[in-house]
C-alpha cells in the first residue's frame, strides 16, 4: 500500500481543482468538503511514502504523526479544514437550515487556501523522502 502514495498525491490534486471550481460555482459548502479531502489526502500520501500506514479523516491529527512535526499553523490551519468534514455535507450539520446555506465565499477561499498549503507542505517534505 505504501507503493500508492504517488495515487493519493494525484487525488488530493483533482480534489483541489473541484474545490477551486466549486468556489468558482458558488457551491461553497463543496468547495469546503473538497478542500478538506485534498488536505486529507495529501498528508496521507506523505504517511504513506514515509513507510507509515495511517486511518482516519482528521487531518490535524494526521499532521501531529509526522516527524518532524510540522509548524503549529499549519495544524491550526487542519484543523479549520477538520471542521468541514462533517457539516458541510449533511443537513443536521448545523442547529438550522440546510448545508450550503453556512458557508460562503469568505469560508471556501480560506479552506483552498489551506488546501494548498498543505500541498505545498507535503510536496516539500516529499523531496526529502
Amino acid at each position: 500500500m505504501t507503493h500508492r502514495w504517488k495515487d493519493w498525491l494525484a487525488q488530493s490534486k483533482h480534489d483541489l481543482g473541484q474545490a477551486v471550481a466549486s468556489q468558482r460555482d458558488g457551491r461553497h459548502d463543496w468547495a469546503c468538503f473538497a478542500a478538506h479531502q485534498a488536505g486529507e489526502k495529501a498528508v496521507k500520501a506523505l504517511h504513506l511514502a514515509q513507510g507509515q500506514k495511517v486511518r482516519g479523516p482528521v487531518i490535524s491529527r494526521l499532521l501531529c504523526h509526522l516527524s518532524p512535526p510540522p509548524p503549529t499553523d499549519l495544524i491550526d490551519r487542519a484543523r479549520i479544514l477538520d471542521n468541514y468534514y462533517v457539516p458541510a455535507r449533511y443537513p443536521n450539520g448545523h442547529v438550522e437550515g440546510p448545508a450550503f446555506e453556512h458557508y460562503g465565499s469568505l469560508q471556501s477561499s480560506q479552506a483552498v487556501t489551506y488546501a494548498r498549503n498543505l500541498l505545498d507542505f507535503v510536496n516539500k517534505a516529499l523531496v526529502n523522502v
